[in-house]
């Protein structure tokens, strides 16, 4: 079994604020980035992992990697695989790195780039793309995997097993389906803040004549002009399908309410991240308000642990749940949240995007509607059509579906020429980036 000889990192960003590709109301300048990771073995194996940020402090993930070499570098694989739940909390165990945590902040997405590259390196060790590999798993293997501390209040072991068994007949119906039709996806690229309504419109035509029946858009900036540009796209796209909306984080509560109530005649599926991601009873608040409206909450991209999410759930404050692949500690936090998602009967819709989310997420995805939820009912995989180009398998799109992911791994290498082309160079000490 191979056992992990070192752990490299490289600091890989890529210019897309130069045609605000990415742009939101909150975000307006993004330089997407991953903070990537290799797990060297003294078989030759190598474990690719990556975890998202949109340009500066992707060093100080970076360093944040490294710091936890001495939790992974010696040990072998099979202490993964025989107890990857257990492997996980170690990881989140160092007493001195949890300070600057815990479960949170720069240390977790350095923890989600570890556990992503330990998924890729089992996956490819056993021949297996992750979503076929956690498939094969039994109930009790599919448990094993996840760190139950904190959430025994909302799902314990046995829940989650049960859930799991009850499920478990029907796996090969429903992976023979997704290998035919793939998993539904919706589409986000024309709706960035920073596009001019020709692209808007030009972009919209382009998504109908795809096939997509679900489009999202940035809002949150000008009351006006998200008006106008909701009148432009729903004359782009009609009526019969769904449009859902994103503020990325930018209003107060009532703020987020009154403004919605605004954009209510155009009829948003849902409302994404209203409102501070951390407030919980906000969100509720603004679930409550916005129901009758029919217009939902979603939130999840800047979820930081499994911990959040319970409470979410608890709560009711979202409608949508929104997982992040790398936003969350990798695989395993993302199985338990699924897994609460599915005690609560609230459907995962993921965020995508970014650098390599979209590789990711959808192994997650396809996870969830196999293992978990049995359901295809209101869930859609988010899908933004950049950078793919850079990876080894980059996701695959027909018919607005994500198509199954087919090599060994978690589809997170990067090709190496992309690597070398986009690693950044750090300037001298004391001057700025």
């Amino acid at each position: 079994m191979p056992r992990i000889t070192h752990l490299s990192v490289r600091d890989i960003r890529f210019p897309t604020s130069s045609q605000l590709d990415g742009s939101d109301a909150m975000n307006p300048d993004p330089d997407y980035s991953s903070a990537y990771v290799v797990l060297h073995t003294d078989t030759g194996l190598e474990g690719h992992g990556s975890t998202f940020t949109i340009g500066r402090g992707n060093e100080i993930v970076c360093a944040a990697i490294r710091a936890h070499q001495h939790l992974v570098v010696g040990r072998s694989l099979s202490e993964f695989i025989e107890a990857p739940g257990r492997f996980w909390r170690d990881l989140t165990a160092d007493s001195q790195l949890r300070w600057i945590g815990p479960d949170k902040g720069a240390v977790h997405l350095a923890l989600a780039a570890i556990v992503n590259a330990l998924w890729d390196l089992w996956g490819k060790h056993d021949g297996l793309p992750v979503w076929r590999l956690v498939s094969s798993l039994s109930p009790t293997r599919f448990a094993d995997c996840i760190d139950f501390r904190y959430l025994t209040d909302a799902l314990t072991r046995e829940e989650a097993i049960d859930l799991l068994q009850a499920r478990f007949d029907g796996r090969a119906g429903r992976i023979a389906e997704l290998e035919r039709d793939g998993y539904p996806a919706y589409t986000t690229s024309a709706g960035w803040l920073g596009y001019p309504d020709d692209k808007i419109r030009r972009l919209c035509r382009q998504a109908v004549a795809e096939g997509w029946n679900h489009i999202k858009i940035k809002v949150g900036r000008d009351l006006a002009d998200d008006r106008r540009r909701l009148t432009i796209i729903r004359e782009e796209i009609g009526w019969d399908r769904r449009l859902m909306v994103d503020a990325n984080q930018v209003w107060d509560v009532p703020q987020a309410i009154d403004w919605m109530k605004a954009l209510a005649p155009f009829k948003p599926w849902w409302i994404e991240e209203p409102t501070s991601p951390d407030d919980i009873l906000g969100h509720a608040r603004i679930a409550r308000e916005l129901k009758p409206l029919g217009i939902g909450v979603a939130t999840g991209e800047h979820g930081m642990n499994r911990v959040l999410f319970k409470q979410l759930l608890q709560a009711d404050a979202i409608a949508f749940c929104q997982i992040d692949s790398c936003r969350l500690g990798g695989v395993n936090e993302n199985l338990a949240v699924l897994l609460l998602a599915a005690k609560f009967n609230v459907p995962v819709c993921p965020h995508a995007g970014g650098v390599g989310l979209c590789e990711f997420v959808q192994h997650l995805s396809m996870i969830d509607y196999i293992c978990v939820s049995a359901s295809l009912e209101n869930r859609v995989c988010e899908f933004v059509d950049h950078l793919h180009e850079h990876f080894i398998e980059p996701c695959r799109i027909r018919n607005a579906r994500y198509q199954v992911p087919l090599l060994p791994g978690y589809s997170t290498q990067m090709l190496a020429p992309s690597l070398d082309a986009h690693e950044f160079a750090h300037p001298p000490v004391g001057r700025s980036t």
